[in-house]
């Protein structure tokens, strides 16, 4: 299983960016999907997931600014109002079976 992630970038304080990753190879049974960061200095965190049930979860400091979706074997992350304070590598992640993958990460700035 492969994590593709894309859609990272530069961009403005108050500007929005949208996260995508999609996962490849013997798919069988995905648990769920998640966004991870790590900022410089900083340990990786949880920025959002979705189950297969939909339900989903959001770190406190992203809640009403960032949302998550998946289709089939994508997950999106639609990140609005960025500030500086957002500027990581995100980090895609899957949930099949009892393994864990995760994405290359890609890398969003945004700038003051």
């Amino acid at each position: 299983v492969q994590l593709q992630a894309s859609g990272g970038g530069l961009v403005q304080a108050g500007g929005s960016l949208r996260l995508s990753c999609a996962a490849s190879g013997r798919i069988l049974s995905i648990a769920g999907m998640g966004w991870y960061r790590q900022a410089p200095g900083k340990q990786r965190e949880l920025v959002a997931r979705i189950v297969n049930s939909g339900s989903t979860n959001y770190a406190d400091s992203v809640k009403g600014r960032f949302t998550i979706s998946r289709e089939n074997a994508k997950v999106y992350l639609q990140m609005n109002s960025l500030n500086p304070e957002d500027t990581a590598v995100y980090y895609c992640q899957l949930l099949h079976g009892r393994n864990v993958y995760w994405g290359q990460g890609t890398l969003v700035t945004v700038s003051s």
